[in-house]
Order: C-alpha cells, then sequence, then structure tokens
C-alpha cells in the first residue's frame, strides 16, 4: 500500500513573506506568515520504494483524490500556529550536564556550587529553557542506576523552580524515578532519549501529566547506536516513528504537549543527519513543535575535518540557522550565547 508524505519547501521569509501570505501567493510555516512556502515537496513509498516530487501549491488541486486528502489534511498541519512559542521567534534550550562523562562537559559541573553558577550563566546568555541531565547518553556510555542519577540532579531540580519561576525547566533522563522526582518539582519537560521506552514505567509516570514530552528518536541504545546504525529511507522512517509513536501518545491526557526531536547523532551516520537537517521541514506536517540538537556533535567533525574546533560553534550555529530558516524554533545548545547573538543577527536580516 503506498504512503504519502508532505513537506513545504521554497520558503520566503521577513516583510516580502507577510505580502505573499496577505495576497495568497504563499502559506505561512507554523502560523508565522513571516516564514512560508509556495511549493511541497510529495515523497511517495511503496513498500521500500521511495519517490519524492516537487510542485506549486497551487496545483494541490489536479492531484488524485486519495493524495489530494492526504496532502491537504498535511498541509493544515504545516500551517498550524505552535502553541509552545508564544511570542517568541525561537527558545534555546541550555544544557546542563551534571555527569562525569558527557562527551563534551563531563566534569565541569557536577558540583551544586558550580551547577548554579552554570544555571545563572545560562539563563544570562539568553537560554528560555535549562535541561538537566544527570547521565550521559553518548555513543558507548555507561548506564548509571536510578538511584545514582537521582542523586546527582536531585538538589538542583528541587531549587530550580523556585529561583528561576519563569524559566522552563527540562530534565533529560530515561528512569521513572527521576521522572517522578522532578514532576513533584514542577518540571515543564521531560526528555527521554529512549522515548519512554527503556524504563516499563516511564511512560505511566508521565502520560497523564501536565508538562511537556519530547518524542526523541533513537535507533539501538548508547551503547551501540553508531554501531553501523542503517535505514531504508532515514527521513521516513522516522517520521513513522513519531507518527507511531503520536498516536500511543493520542490515548493520554494533555496528548497535545509533544515536541518532536530526531535524533542528530543518535543512531544515524553522517549521511543519515544531513539528509534528516536538509530536509527537516517535513515534520512540520506532523503538526507539533521541533527541537534540534546540533550543539558540538561529531557530524561537524566529520564536515570540517582538519578546521575541526573543541567547541564546534561555527558548525553548530550553521546548522542552526539553516534549520531556522525551515522553520524549527527550538534549539538544545551548549554555547547559549553565541548561538543567541547568531540567531538575532539572522532573524534581523531575514526580516529586513
Amino acid at each position: 500500500m503506498k504512503k504519502y508524505y508532505t513537506r513545504a519547501c521554497n520558503f520566503f521569509y521577513g516583510s516580502y513573506s507577510k505580502k505573499l501570505v496577505k495576497n495568497k501567493i504563499t502559506l505561512p510555516l507554523c502560523g508565522n506568515s513571516s516564514i512560508s512556502f509556495n511549493q511541497i515537496e510529495i515523497f511517495t513509498k511503496d513498500k521500500k520504494k521511495v519517490n519524492s516530487k516537487v510542485i506549486n501549491i497551487k496545483s494541490i488541486r489536479k492531484l488524485t483524490p486519495v493524495v489530494k486528502k492526504k496532502i491537504l489534511s498535511d498541509i493544515k498541519k504545516i500551517t498550524l500556529k505552535r502553541k509552545f512559542f508564544e511570542k517568541k521567534n525561537h527558545l534555546i534550550m541550555g544544557v546542563l550536564n551534571l555527569t562525569p562523562d558527557s562527551f563534551s562537559d563531563g566534569g565541569k559541573f557536577n558540583s551544586y556550587k558550580k551547577a548554579l553558577k552554570r544555571i545563572k550563566n545560562l539563563i544570562d546568555a539568553g537560554a528560555d529553557i535549562i535541561d538537566i541531565g544527570g547521565e550521559s547518553t553518548r555513543p558507548g556510555s555507561k548506564t548509571v542506576s536510578p538511584n545514582n542519577e537521582l542523586q546527582r540532579v536531585k538538589l538542583v531540580i528541587k531549587k530550580f523552580k523556585k529561583k528561576y519561576p519563569k524559566i522552563l525547566l527540562s530534565v533529560d533522563t530515561r528512569k521513572s524515578l527521576v521522572m517522578n522526582f522532578s514532576i513533584k518539582n514542577n518540571v515543564d519537560i521531560i526528555n527521554d532519549v529512549s522515548c519512554f521506552k527503556y524504563d516499563q514505567n516511564s511512560f505511566d509516570t508521565i502520560k497523564n501529566k501536565n508538562l511537556w514530552k519530547i518524542i526523541h528518536h533513537m535507533q539501538g541504545t548508547p551503547q551501540n547506536m553508531q554501531i553501523n546504525p542503517k535505514y531504508n529511507s532515514v527521513l521516513l522512517d522516522i517520521y513513522d516513528f513519531f507518527e507511531k509513536e503520536i498516536e500511543k501518545f493520542k490515548k493520554i491526557k494533555y496528548n497535545k504537549k509533544i515536541i518532536l526531536d530526531p535524533g542528530i547523532g543518535f543512531g544515524k551516520n553522517l549521511k543519515h543527519n544531513l539528509m534528516i537537517l536538509n530536509k527537516i521541514s517535513l515534520f512540520h506536517s506532523l503538526g507539533f513543535p521541533i527541537l534540534i540538537g546540533t550543539s558540538r556533535k561529531r557530524f561537524i567533525n566529520h564536515i570540517s575535518g582538519k578546521y575541526d574546533t573543541k567547541e564546534r560553534i561555527g558548525g553548530t550555529l550553521s546548522s542552526i540557522i539553516f534549520s531556522f530558516s525551515q522553520g524549527i524554533k527550538i534549539f538544545r545548545v551548549h554555547d547559549v550565547k553565541e548561538m543567541k547573538q547568531g540567531l538575532l543577527v539572522f532573524e534581523t536580516l531575514l526580516n529586513k
């Protein structure tokens, strides 16, 4: 049976975009008329065979009834305003790793005093969300027991919302024990890289709670995910994964509070990562906010070679700006001030 997918493409920006939307020449992306589009790429999957074609939105009426119905349903989701953002054009999620072994900053902030200073610095630099984690999920990392992980993050999570009530708190964990503690301390987002599959109690822990849940894609586990990852079509395989998980979440309370993360570097090689980023606007047709985490990732080294740096700020910023130009608005980063600066300049230039 054939399956169809819709990707918005050929984007316009700023005041020109708003003019085109007003004249009904383009459609607004995610309810934002400052980014609009007038073409779509239609993917067709028949078993394992994948084809695609790009058409103007005015040509949708010429499609067969079955395809037309699917595309129009997707267009409705693509143009739908995302409630998560309120009045902000983008949201920056600052990373706080309370671990001794994270891939880029392990051990730098794993004391209470250092963690508090890091949080303040991230917020002062422009972070809208702080993502706190007590277990590294880098390739080849070791699993931490629930009790050990909780001890690493417990005090910081307990104090966070009392000190910073207007900043969103995200907890990066696969463990229901940590999730439970975080929920009792007013966490806003649960960010589980296993998509609530690692711990058999995690889904039940979050399913009826009024908080945002990140549906994160990962092939394999942190221990084996980078050992020869394979896909039939990485873009469509991740889409199908999201679609299946969203269906599961429909049965729970607060089922609109979902964020999608395609998991850059989590069970993907360079080719996979580039394909996802190049056509990431496909995921808008699922109707939810999208987050990406490209900060300091290894694919930047694979591209830059001898020009690689420890922080990979240039490569991170490039991937963020490219994604922002396709309507992505949530970015998980280590170097908040540099990314904030880059986005502010880029947004200003786009809107002139």
